[in-house]
């Protein structure tokens, strides 16, 4: 663990998982920011993960968790809860269908926060999607 710390600074270090040779982390990094010189990506979006769920379900509707979770950076098991509380309001219905599930999105669901509340989930899906929802 100190031969790592020391080598933390080079521009190349060899991890201990498979001994594969691994970017050292810049120093923004190491103390959780990006910096604008950085080429690493942003540390936050626009949309939440239950933005990103529904995104990915209503682009591909018998898409799998997994393959969601993969695609949005989460767990499996957070994907999970996202779609049980995007059922519990009213945006997706979850359709058995042999030992798949599919998902239909309802766009005339209202925004929940006050500031966009006067949109639908349709008008958020055409802008991101395109198309009309």
């Amino acid at each position: 663990m100190g031969f790592l710390l020391s080598v933390i600074d080079n521009t190349k270090y060899i991890s201990r998982i498979g001994r594969r040779q691994v970017p050292a982390p810049t120093r923004g990094e190491l103390r959780g920011r990006v910096t604008a010189g950085d080429a690493a990506p942003a540390t936050w979006t626009f949309f939440s993960n239950h933005a990103h769920v529904l995104f990915c379900l209503a682009a591909d509707p018998s898409m799998v968790l997994r393959d969601v979770a993969a695609q949005v950076g989460i767990t499996e098991r957070a994907v999970q809860r996202i779609v049980a509380d995007l059922e519990a309001a009213g945006v997706l219905t979850r359709l058995r269908e042999g030992r798949r599930n599919r998902y239909k999105v309802d766009p005339r669901v209202s925004l929940r926060h006050p500031v966009e509340a006067h949109r639908n989930i349709g008008d958020l899906l055409a802008l991101v999607l395109g198309g009309t929802a």
